[in-house]
């Protein structure tokens, strides 16, 4: 037991490590050096945005396969190959000598996320050991929230003396000599996880300790895969455009500062659920991270009796503490209802919808806000989060004809 929890806090070390350098690489980085590829290559900031979108996509197409080999050969066996894939394909990015080149091999970026982000890591957590998987994962989200913090600056200070191309062999580097050695050494302990492959032929219907009956499960996996995708749809739309949003609505100056909330709300909403979320279900967290996030919009939009600065604070506040919590009930909500066998399908599945719908998102809300405005932008992406937690309430109810 001690030697299991050994292991389990190690992994998440190692794997917070590999998360804030791949989620940085592969993803914060890019609005920072989007200006210097548009420069180079000639082209506008949307169809580099168009280009980012395509490995959004690609990565949802993907990601079932990711979590089908994750259960067949070990998630830390996954994420190893994708620290080898990721590094490919940021050569790939330096190595394109025009835009008809580049923007493929961008796209290729997407093709390795799905084998090194969170949903790979959160299965090699549960594979370790699924009893503390659940709290390990919120561990990890907590660490990895310091991916944006730790390279939005690293990156903006690089590109004043590196160029982008330059500093795209860097992060190659980094998946080489930082994120391949600790997943290669990941892969040993799930390699020999007796968790993942030494299941009893006449174990229940629920599988490896989930909550729900074998009848229950197709029609809450579809729920939930509708109620994440609706969730991430809101939240990707507001990620992208968050500051020209604020700009828009009426916060002028402010809004860089205004912003730059976001992070810490996200860090005290995993930290506080780090310390008192055991009293609440994964469920109940599903449904207050995705409440959260329509709240917030509505701190935009609706008439309030407080300067709109003030409701533009209550609103960066309310958005990163839902998307703090979103991103760690992700892994432990498919856990608690399938339980531990074929996690890692699950959760691919699951991610597979969630980016995909997700990668729309950005062009569907740009193109609201500049034909019909800001106010109806984000009372649609309001009214979409709303759905989704109306989805979660589905489930939650359908949890307890489960168990009555």
């Amino acid at each position: 037991m001690i030697l299991s929890a050994r292991r389990s806090l190690a992994a998440v070390t190692g794997l917070g490590v590999t998360q804030i350098v791949s989620y940085g690489t592969l993803y914060y980085s890019f609005s920072i050096l989007e200006p210097a590829m548009a420069q180079e290559f000639g082209q506008s900031r949307q169809w580099l945005f168009a280009a980012f979108s395509g490995t959004l996509l690609i990565g949802g197409i993907i990601s079932p396969w990711s979590g089908r080999w994750a259960d067949r050969f070990g998630a830390g066996r996954v994420m190893t190959f994708g620290s080898l894939a990721a590094a490919l394909s940021l050569i790939l990015c330096v190595l394109a000598p025009s835009w008809v080149w580049f923007a493929p091999a961008l796209v290729t970026t997407g093709m390795a996320t799905p084998f090194i982000l969170y949903n790979t890591a959160f299965a090699v957590l549960v594979q370790i050991d699924p009893q503390t998987a659940p709290r390990r994962i919120t561990y990890l989200t907590l660490i990895a929230g310091f991916s944006s913090t730790l390279f939005w600056p690293l990156a903006t200070r690089l590109l004043t003396v590196f160029t982008w191309r330059e500093i795209y062999l860097f992060y190659a580097g980094l998946q080489v000599f930082i994120c391949f050695p600790i997943h290669f050494w990941l892969s040993q302990m799930t390699r020999r996880s007796p968790k993942l492959h030494e299941e009893r032929a006449d174990e229940p219907a629920r599988g490896g300790g989930g909550q729900l009956p074998a009848e229950n499960r197709r029609p809450a996996l579809l729920l939930i895969m509708a109620g994440f995708s609706l969730a991430s749809f809101s939240l990707s739309a507001m990620l992208v455009h968050l500051v020209p949003v604020l700009a828009a609505v009426g916060v002028g100056t402010s809004a860089v500062l205004v912003g730059a909330i976001f992070g810490p709300s996200q860090f005290a909403a995993r930290l506080v659920n780090m310390v008192f979320g055991t009293k609440l279900s994964a469920m109940s967290i599903a449904v207050l991270s995705t409440a959260l996030i329509p709240l917030s919009f509505l701190m935009l939009i609706a008439p309030l009796p407080v300067p709109l600065v003030a409701g533009a604070v209550v609103f960066a506040m309310l958005f990163g503490m839902g998307s703090g919590l979103n991103s760690i009930v992700q892994g432990t909500l498919p856990l608690a209802l399938f339980g531990h066998q074929g996690y890692g399908e699950i959760l691919g599945k699951i991610t597979s919808a969630r980016l995909i719908v997700s990668s729309s998102a950005p062009f569907i809300f740009a193109f609201i806000m500049e034909k019909l405005g800001p106010t109806l932008a984000l009372s649609v992406a309001a009214t979409v989060g709303i759905l989704g937690v109306l989805t979660f309430l589905a489930v939650a109810r359908l949890i307890r004809r489960s168990t009555q």
